[in-house]
């Protein structure tokens, strides 16, 4: 009973986050599953036939190690993974004098943490997984992986499917309505210098959702917002400046200058579900990294079903920037 009480306040706190936390400006599929990364954000939003289920903290790439940006899908997934260390990150080991050694095998030391959820194809070396550095989420701390908080990659991995529509977005603005048609902003910092808000366009959505709701922007807000780039939400057409959202949010289609609601993608035929890629105890994904990502090798444990399995050929990295070794950090999670 207890456990059940404590994962029926988890659900419930899980809702709280998603009703208050910053949309962006996305259009996700009507049909199926969309994840969406926000990188200046660092949040990741899960959506499921054009609704919002579930938003969670990630740590993103660092500028040197970025996560590249783009569409892609989700998959297969290894629990309880073990992670190879390359040969590269091997040499800057030993050349900070630190103890020479292959791989880090499942447990509290591992820093792909209990699960790993492949993102795009192998050759990327791109994965969303767990960590044993809870301390880092949020943040920009990783080789191009996304990190999250164990317990949440967790429910992330057995909420989310194989093939699953995923998209690795840059948005330095969130522009949300509450249920009373009153504007949100939130403006986040630039950790890759984007440069890529547009405010001319921003404004112009005030602008014309203020007049179809017979609203009044402030001007102070918004600049207050612009300039902070903290990442807070605050209404910019309250009279009140402490005043309380009412509802849960909905994203502005703020991008094109309009006073709509961001819509769900239609599409013309949804595909049939693609089954779960888990993979079974001793498989190993090699996911080949140098800017892009990070090397894991993961293992699911025994208690994993591993149906519908796919061989993963060995690719070569795509070109990148590579990483120096005082990107590299030794003392904390290396992914």
């Amino acid at each position: 009973m207890k456990k059940l009480a404590l994962l029926c306040l988890l659900a419930a706190a899980g809702t709280a986050a998603a009703n208050n936390t910053p949309l962006p400006d996305f259009s996700p599929v009507a049909a199926g599953q969309h994840v969406v990364i926000n990188i200046p954000q660092m949040r990741l939003f899960l959506y499921e036939n054009g609704q919002l289920k579930n938003v969670y903290p990630v740590a993103v790439g660092k500028n040197r190690t970025r996560t590249p940006l783009g569409n892609y899908h989700i998959g297969s997934k290894a629990y309880n993974p073990t992670w190879s260390i390359p040969a590269s990150i091997r040499r800057e080991r030993a050349a900070a004098g630190l103890p020479e050694i292959s791989s880090i095998p499942p447990g509290p030391s591992n820093p792909l943490g209990p699960v790993f959820v492949r993102l795009g194809p192998p050759r990327l070396g791109l994965g969303i997984h767990g960590t044993n550095a809870p301390a880092s989420v949020p943040g920009i701390r990783s080789h191009g992986c996304v990190r999250m908080h164990s317990n949440n990659a967790l429910q992330f991995a057995r909420n989310v499917r194989t093939g699953a529509s995923a998209a690795v977005i840059y948005q330095l603005a969130s522009l949300n309505a509450d249920t009373n048609n009153h504007l949100w902003l939130a403006a986040y910092a630039d950790p890759y210098q984007q440069r890529n808000l547009n405010t001319t366009a921003l404004r112009q959505s005030i602008d014309a959702w203020s007049q179809a709701n017979g609203l009044t922007a402030n001007p102070a807000r918004i600049n207050s917002v612009l300039r902070s780039r903290n990442g807070r939400l605050v209404c910019i057409t309250c009279q009140n400046a402490n005043a309380r959202m009412q509802g849960k949010l909905q994203s502005v289609a703020w991008q094109n200058g309009t006073a709509e609601l961001s819509r769900p993608q239609a599409v013309e035929a949804s595909e049939p579900q693609q089954p779960d890629e888990i993979l079974p105890e001793g498989s190993a994904v090699e996911a080949l990294t140098d800017g892009a990502g990070s090397t894991e090798t993961p293992i699911p444990a025994s208690t994993r079903p591993a149906p519908h399995r796919r061989t993963e050929p060995r690719e070569r990295p795509l070109p990148a920037t590579p990483v120096q070794p005082q990107d590299i950090p030794l003392s904390d999670t290396l992914l």
